[in-house]
């Protein structure tokens, strides 16, 4: 028997190959099947099974798209309603994989229809579970996503059932194989493993600790983040169908000269730039959103953009084509092309660009002294617990956008985060909507604790 976890970084997302003899499994794939269809390939297996854990919410699953070009059958388990064809198998059902066997295990909770797969190897021992987004390591699937007319508390205590009366009862030495791991909007706080047993998880994750309901229901529905707004598109998405993502990328890889990007410009589109913060602050076209490759961008483009916006993409020569994939895997398919030549071309053509300044530590403690600008962060609220710069306004970055208009634009602000990834994308949003003093620390607030530690408070909680 083998299996695979493929794990994608940007979504923080896990998905998982199986193999027993000539026959194959993949659960909760993304949105492009190659990945999926060329291992199997090269282990001369047969994909079976496309097996899906609930209609996600926060990508685009891959599993239509995958069972089309293998004949696989796509499973869920019960309360699923697809508009597509699946085999919705009942509860406690085993699918014949090889000599292997996957149970279904629905678990209602993270959604009414979410379930888990528990493998059984060749010996018919359990091995394995796949959780989805019922249990992660160190946390538990957040009870608030898309299902329905019910309320948290309800799918709160649906969840507590499943996971004290199915997860709970498993054997220690269960592997857990969860669909998501730090980072994931799908839960409040994973933790850094990408992978558990059931006997580490009964003794360290504070959802399993509590035995009793009413305490559980109140841990799990406290305190959660807000919820991207693509997520509703989402599982729509995931639940319905959508186009194939050969023709998603045929569409959107349309190169464009700069007069014919110029032209789509003006037609309500936004302008999303894809280089990292310091290329983008060093150049950029009026009004356009700086979302780098090289951070969570699928995560921030479902945040900030809208669903149904035509996008047109500045680039990195060469990594077009990555910009599209990651767009599609959360379903934003209304890519309209990409610049030829990226920044470069239109600079040599001496169209106007703006730049956004950038200061190391040293220079914001004297700007800051000299109060020049007003200090502005950006990062999560677990982050600012720990520490901050002293003075500063917070707004998380997931807010920033409805909470524009509490801030003075005629005022200089210095925006910081961790690191200045996501500094730089809210200097590029503030920009865009009328903000003509803004810049970003360099290094964020982890450069700033190195070098310049008098400028934070500190133990704040």
């Amino acid at each position: 028997m083998f299996i695979k976890q493929i794990y994608t970084n940007c979504l923080a997302h896990a998905a998982y190959y199986i193999e027993s003899g000539n026959e194959a499994a993949v659960i909760d794939p993304l949105r492009d099947p190659a990945p999926y269809i060329q291992l199997a390939e090269e282990r001369g297996a047969k994909i079976k099974y496309v097996c899906e854990t609930h209609f996600h919410a926060d990508f685009v699953s891959g599993h239509i798209d995958l069972a089309n070009k293998t004949g696989a059958s796509i499973v869920f388990g019960p309360n699923a309603t697809p508009a597509y064809k699946a085999y919705i198998a009942e509860d406690r059902e085993r699918l014949q994989l090889g000599d292997a066997e996957i149970q279904v295990v629905h678990t209602p909770g993270h959604t009414i229809e979410s379930t888990c797969y528990l493998l059984y190897g060749e010996n018919k021992k359990m091995v394995a579970i796949f959780t989805g987004d019922t249990l992660f390591a160190g946390d538990v699937g957040r009870p608030d996503l898309l299902s329905g007319n019910l309320a948290k508390e309800e799918l709160a205590a649906m969840l507590f059932d499943s996971l004290h009366n199915k997860i709970k009862t498993l054997p220690d030495y269960v592997i857990v194989y969860p669909g998501h791991g730090a980072g994931s909007a799908c839960g409040k706080n994973i933790g850094p493993q990408n992978f558990s047993t059931i006997g580490e998880q009964k003794a360290t994750n504070y959802a399993l600790l509590t035995n009793n309901k009413e305490a559980f229901i109140q841990l799990v529905t406290n305190d959660l983040p807000a919820i991207p707004g693509y997520f509703f598109k989402d599982a729509v998405i995931n639940k319905t169908g959508y186009a194939s993502f050969d023709e998603v990328l045929k569409k959107s890889m349309n190169p464009l000269s700069v007069d014919e990007f110029l032209i789509l410009k003006h037609k309500n589109s936004v302008i999303l730039d894809t280089r990292d913060p310091v290329s983008f602050s060093a150049g950029f076209i009026s009004g356009a959103l700086n979302l780098g490759l090289n951070g969570d961008f699928a995560v921030w483009a479902g945040t900030l953009i809208d669903a149904d916006m035509p996008v047109l993409l500045v680039t990195e020569p060469g990594k077009e084509k990555e910009a599209i994939e990651r767009l599609a895997r959360i379903g934003y398919d209304h890519v309209l092309g990409y610049m030829q030549g990226s920044m470069s071309e239109w600079i040599i053509d001496k169209y106007p660009f703006e730049t956004i300044m950038t200061f190391d530590s040293k220079e914001c403690a004297l700007l800051l002294e000299q109060e020049e600008y007003n200090l502005l962060d950006v990062r999560n609220r677990l982050e600012v617990a720990k520490h901050r710069m002293a003075g500063s306004i917070h707004i998380p970055l997931n807010e920033l956008k409805g909470r524009m208009s509490t801030l003075n634009k005629n005022k200089k602000w210095l925006i910081y985060c961790a690191g200045g990834y996501r500094s730089m994308i809210a200097a590029s949003l503030l920009r865009a909507n009328g903000f003509k003093e803004v810049a970003s620390v360099e290094g964020g607030i982890n450069e700033v604790a190195k070098t310049a530690p008098e400028l934070l408070e500190m133990d704040l909680e």
